[in-house]
């Protein structure tokens, strides 16, 4: 038990240390200052940075400031040693009037931390007025037969100052007949009020003239003074009395001008002149005579003027009535207003930040609003809102001071720029409400990466490109903004194993333009596949990569190759046999040919486009397949020159040919016995050529010289027969067939032996020239065994390749 005792009493004593440090911090936020009124400009009314434990030199670097409530700047800060001055002479009576303590507020407020710290300063009231009477002379009319002892009111004296400093007491100067009685109100109030001592006789003296000195309790005394005139009249023996002595009325501020306030009742018991009746003001302020208008004749009170609850909530003044014979009555009249919801609230900025980053954190302060309405009660109540679909909110801060913070984090991708409109309202009927309008620009950070438009990017390029050709362009968006949002472009090798990428494409950093560096060649690779880096300016930067695949297309850049028959080395081509008993859709042979190129572009059709024999051979137009269209004929060539073309199917097509010799023969010998009389091709191979030119010409020169030699023996001979028969000179022993030119030069002919070959094995022919047989006769001619086997190629325009083995044989006999 005594343990449980001693918690509770501990628990009890730290709630109470609680309670009283928050209270010691709420009073600690209110500052109290006094000065005197009248106090020059600049005097010295505090050290607001010492009372609120402030660092003096960090005042002006914290963003400290003075806000005062009232319309008037009376105070200043000084920002450099945190001393708190007047701005102007200060009168209270002129600030506060008839109140009993002048109090100004001012806030100070901390710029960066957004706190708040009432500041109260009370003006003390000095003895700067003297007491001052409504008339400099006040008439006063008593009839002689007034008893003595009758009292009559005297004017009031007025004193802005209060307590000791106002009013304290009157005096009278001396007069025989007449004494000064003071009166207290139930407000404490003192009112003069002269009494009848002795009996007045109207025939012995018509006035009486006295002086009556009003002083205050100043150091030193203040005093004000007033004729007082007293005239003696004749009998009236009743005097006017009101219904009331205190008249009390409420009306609502907002009562239209010309409405009666209240209708004044007082009686007269006498008869004829003294019994007629005057109303009047016998004490009124003058602001309040600007209000009201008395009849004097019927003692109606109407409006003149607007009332104002917030100037005044209500308004004194003395009533008197005075019959015709001098005597009168007075009264006082209270007015009292009635608050009407006639003033909106009022929304001020004391502090605002217009931008902040959207990381800021909840809780971020943006702006510190004084919110007041003029009003009073229920009416001067206010209740401060922002749009519930905005992130932020509205906390008390000081009194009537409101702080604007974040919710919630914010997000500059969504919502740039806010305007948040505070909106105040009261709780009058019908409610009064006012708005103001905070700009606030939220500061971009760098949280989003860029983003491609699409999740990844497949292009197409034919090849053989120009180098430096633009392929295509992709994007990358980042909804940041300035820096943060920049982006550049780059790519990531991801290797591809013909060359390196960085060899193949580029990306402009800017645009975000592939590139070609090079010329494509669809048949080295048909795909470039890598990786695209887009990368913003923020710090620290964020990137994102987007897969991007480069297909080749291809292009009809590739001739078909022809593989069979296949392409000679030494000037030779093949032959193919056909037998000549062969039937209709043979097959001879197949020409078999291949295209680098794909799709259409590799598709290969073969045509017959030249042969020997037009209709007897027809070709597959996809195999190639060369057959027979019908039964060879006794009158058809032994030797079939076909040319085949191969063409694909590109646009434009791209063609091949190639030249294939069918013999139509058994065998190969009866191929060979066959073709023994087929003359040479007159298109050698290039060497070939060369040395049969030099060839010709050699045995031409060789031609015309034994042509020459022989026109010179003729000629010798033929002069030696004119002269044998003129000098009957004969020869023998020459047979004359010998001496015949044509027969000569053949005989001349044959006695050479030309030896010539061209083989498969050799791309250079071998010339043989035996020597011829000489004799100083001419032998007769002898026959010549000629042994010419040989394969000929006949020479095709357009073809590629001619291919031809020849082989020629002249043995000679002389």
């Amino acid at each position: 038990m005594p343990t449980a005792k001693c918690l509770k009493d501990c628990k009890r004593g730290a709630v109470f240390c609680m309670l009283f440090a928050s209270i010691c911090r709420a009073v600690s936020r209110q500052i109290h200052y006094s000065i005197p009124e009248e106090t020059e400009k600049g005097s010295l009314v505090g050290n607001v940075a010492k009372d609120l434990g402030l660092d003096a030199k960090d005042l002006s670097d914290r963003g400290i400031h003075l806000v005062s409530q009232t319309g008037s700047e009376y105070f200043a800060l000084n920002y450099k040693n945190g001393h708190l001055y007047t701005m102007q002479r200060i009168d209270r009576e002129e600030i506060c009037g008839w109140r009993e303590k002048c109090i100004l507020n001012a806030e100070v407020i901390v710029g960066d931390s957004m706190k708040v710290y009432g500041v109260e300063v009370e003006i003390l009231d000095i003895n700067d007025h003297a007491p001052t009477f409504q008339s400099e002379t006040l008439m006063v009319n008593i009839s002689e037969h007034t008893a003595p002892g009758s009292r009559f009111p005297l004017y009031e004296a007025q004193d802005p100052d209060l307590g000791n400093n106002s009013v304290q007491g009157y005096k009278l100067s001396n007069g025989s007949h007449f004494s000064l009685v003071l009166e207290t109100s139930v407000k404490g109030k003192q009112h003069a009020k002269l009494v009848l001592e002795r009996p007045l006789d109207r025939e012995e003296l018509a006035s009486h003239n006295l002086v009556l000195t009003a002083y205050d309790g100043g150091h030193p005394a203040k005093t004000g003074t007033t004729q007082v005139h007293v005239v003696v009249l004749d009998a009236n023996d009743n005097a006017p009395i009101f219904s009331q002595h205190i008249y009390e009325v409420s009306c609502r501020e907002d009562i239209p001008i010309g409405t009666t306030v209240i209708r004044l009742k007082a009686t007269d018991l006498d008869e004829g002149i003294n019994k007629q009746i005057k109303f009047s003001f016998h004490k009124i302020a003058a602001e309040t005579s600007q209000l009201f208008h008395l009849d004097s004749n019927s003692g109606e009170i109407t409006l003149v003027g607007n009332m104002d609850f917030e100037e005044s909530p209500f308004h004194e003044m003395e009533v008197q009535v005075q019959d015709g014979g001098g005597l009168l009555d007075r009264a006082t009249l209270m007015v009292f207003i009635t608050d009407v919801n006639d003033n909106a609230p009022e929304l001020a900025i004391t502090s605002v930040i217009n931008s902040v980053p959207e990381d800021s954190p909840a809780g971020t302060s943006v702006a510190l609003l004084k919110v007041q309405d003029k009003d009073s009660a229920e009416n001067a109540e206010v209740t401060c809102s922002v749009p519930d679909n905005f992130p932020f909110l509205l906390t008390r801060s000081y009194d009537k001071y409101y702080s604007l913070v974040t919710s919630r984090t914010l997000d500059r991708e969504q919502v740039a720029v806010y305007n948040i409109t505070v909106t105040a309202m009261d709780h009058g009927t019908p409610p009064l409400s006012a708005s103001i309008t905070i700009p606030l620009r939220i500061l971009d950070t760098n949280d989003n990466p860029p983003l491609f438009l699409e999740t990844v990017y497949t292009s197409y390029i034919m090849e053989n490109n120009a180098r430096g050709a633009s392929i295509f362009s992709l994007k990358a968006d980042d909804p940041d903004w300035g820096e943060n949002s920049r982006i550049t472009y780059s790519i990531v090798e991801e290797g591809i194993k013909v060359s390196p990428l960085s060899s193949c494409v580029s990306v402009n950093s800017e645009s975000g333009v592939i590139y070609a560096l090079r010329s494509f060649d669809y048949e080295e690779f048909q795909l470039i596949s890598f990786l695209v880096k887009a990368q913003d300016g923020g710090s620290p930067p964020r990137s994102s990569n987007i897969s991007v695949t480069l297909f080749i297309l291809d292009q009809n850049d590739n001739t078909p190759e022809i593989l069979y028959p296949s392409g000679p080395t030494d000037g030779s081509t093949g032959v193919e046999l056909a037998p000549r008993l062969s039937e209709a859709d043979y097959l001879v042979t197949k020409v078999v040919a291949v295209d680098a190129d794909s799709g259409q572009n590799g598709w290969l059709s073969y045509q017959l486009i030249k042969a020997t024999e037009p209709g007897l051979f027809t070709i597959g137009l996809h195999t190639g397949e060369i057959r027979t269209a019908r039964f060879f004929l006794d009158k058809d060539a032994l030797k079939q020159s076909l040319v085949v073309l191969v063409k694909d199917n590109g646009q434009p097509p791209l063609s091949a040919s190639v030249t294939v010799t069918v013999v139509l023969a058994n065998s190969i010998p009866e191929s060979l016995s066959d073709l023994s009389s087929i003359s040479v091709p007159a298109d050698p191979q290039p060497d070939l050529t060369f040395y049969l030119v030099v060839a010709v010409a050699f045995v031409s020169c060789l031609f015309f010289t034994f042509l020459l030699v022989l026109l010179a023996i003729r000629v010798y001979r033929w002069r030696n027969s004119q002269l044998c028969d003129s000098g009957s000179v004969t020869f023998t022993g020459v047979p004359v067939s010998q001496f015949v030119g044509i027969d000569g030069v053949q005989a001349f002919l044959h006695s050479y032996c030309h030896d010539f070959s061209l083989t498969t094995d050799s791309r250079k022919s071998n010339f043989g020239f035996p020597k011829g047989i000489s004799s100083n006769t001419l032998p007769s001619q002898q026959p010549c065994e000629v042994k010419d086997p040989f394969l000929m190629a006949e020479d095709i325009a357009g073809s590629n390749s001619d291919f031809v083995t020849m082989q020629v044989s002249y043995p000679c006999q002389s």
